[in-house]
């Protein structure tokens, strides 16, 4: 599990491999993530969009960019937690991921970038 926290703004990733999911001989691996989004400033905030980079040792670098996570655009208001889960692909057991989450302060409409922690994908035949 990694953390960041940018201007009060907590978020945490936890990633599981699917292994029942991926076809290691057909170079197909299958990681999910739980991502939780937790307010701690003073403000009510809207998630607007998201932009991830994926790193895959077994094939170019991606970038992601779409509007809100898992088809939400959340407000947050100050103390409250938002979770969601969502997945990624590789064409290799090894790789890592990291973003940003792109914010509005409804007072005064200003946009944050809101950093998401890298984090690793790592499937299980690596552990050994």
């Amino acid at each position: 599990m990694v953390t960041a926290v940018t201007q009060g703004i907590k978020v945490t990733v936890q990633v599981t491999y699917q292994a029942e999911f991926s076809s290691p001989h057909q170079h197909h691996y299958v990681f999910t993530y739980k991502v939780n989004i937790e307010n701690n400033s003073p403000n009510t905030i809207q998630l607007l969009r998201r932009k991830w980079e994926i790193f895959d040792a077994g094939d170019a670098t991606k970038t992601v960019e779409g509007d809100g996570v898992v088809g939400q655009q959340p407000v947050l208001e100050p103390g409250y937690l938002h979770e969601y889960v969502s997945g990624c692909n590789l064409k290799s057991g090894l790789g890592k991921m990291r973003g940003s989450f792109f914010m509005e302060k409804l007072f005064d409409g200003k946009v944050l970038e809101v950093k998401i922690p890298e984090f690793q994908l790592i499937a299980d035949i690596f552990d050994n």
